[in-house]
């Protein structure tokens, strides 16, 4: 993992954490704390334990093995297989979506309960090495134990959420050995708080896709099979929209909507364009 990308990670885990400790003093102390911090693990521990079968049920995933979808399990297993011995992960299981537009995410708590999935649009328009800059990629991913930085990360800002909806309901509290509280307080919380936490939440998941660009171009031995990859998938997501939820998007390789979004800063993803730039700066 590179480590001017984790750097960032572990300083935007340790913003959103300050955020929380604010989050909860501002609304009650150390017990508002507590509070938006339990609902908040409540909320993502079955996400976290189920995501794989959340996201491939989402999809109406098909397996991919030697008796299901065997034309597919014959052209992807092998990619699959040589990269997994690279990089030291057990086999994943293999998933097909039947989708037009080309895509792929890799899901699983942990290297041993991993699911790779692709969307048949992307092994139409890709050839096998750009089928294997894209499993890199999402192995990439399983490597650096994405699912569980993105989860511990989704918690932290779902409490911050929790406690701002309680500020709203119930109001600020201060008491006498609590000074945190106030008008200014209660208002940060009400309206920039979520918007901070979301905020961060996006940089983080940008910057673990900058390092599973990084390790699709470590194990393939090249930048340039993710670059072609990109370049491709770019162009025929724009031609051809998938239906994606804004709770799965951050899993694909590829942010799967059309159109002029947002902000940058409110994506999931970095865009196409400085993905490629740093992989084409790498030798």
């Amino acid at each position: 993992m590179h480590s001017g990308n984790t750097i960032k990670t572990v300083l935007l885990l340790g913003v959103l954490s300050a955020l929380l400790l604010f989050a909860g003093q501002t609304l009650g102390g150390r017990n508002g704390l507590y509070l938006g911090l339990f609902f908040a693990v409540a909320m993502n521990f079955a996400g976290y334990f189920f995501s794989d079968k959340i996201a491939l049920a989402s999809y109406s995933a098909q397996p991919v093995t030697e008796t299901e979808n065997p034309e597919v399990y014959r052209r992807v297993a092998p990619i699959v297989r040589n990269l997994t011995q690279r990089m030291g992960l057990p086999m994943p299981k293999l998933w097909v979506i039947a989708e037009d537009s080309p895509n792929a995410f890799a899901t699983g708590r942990n290297p041993s309960h991993a699911s790779v999935a692709f969307t048949t649009g992307i092994l139409q328009v890709m050839d096998d090495r750009e089928i294997e800059g894209v499993v890199a990629h999402e192995l990439g991913h399983v490597l650096h134990r994405d699912i569980l930085l993105s989860s511990v990360a989704a918690t932290l800002a779902a409490a911050i959420t929790a406690l701002a909806r309680m500020a709203f309901w119930f109001g600020p509290r201060r008491s006498d050995d609590d000074e945190g509280g106030g008008m200014w307080g209660g208002l940060f919380m009400l309206i920039l708080a979520p918007i901070a936490a979301m905020l961060i939440q996006m940089a983080i998941s940008r910057t673990r896709e900058y390092d599973a660009d990084e390790a699709s171009a470590k194990y393939t031995g090249t930048p340039y099979n993710l670059i072609s990859a990109l370049q491709k998938l770019e162009t025929y997501s724009k031609r051809i929209p998938m239906e994606a939820s804004t709770a799965t998007q951050h899993l694909f390789i590829i942010k799967p909507f059309t159109g002029n979004s947002l902000m940058r800063w409110f994506s999931t993803h970095p865009s196409t364009e400085d993905r490629i730039a740093r992989l084409q700066a790498m030798r």
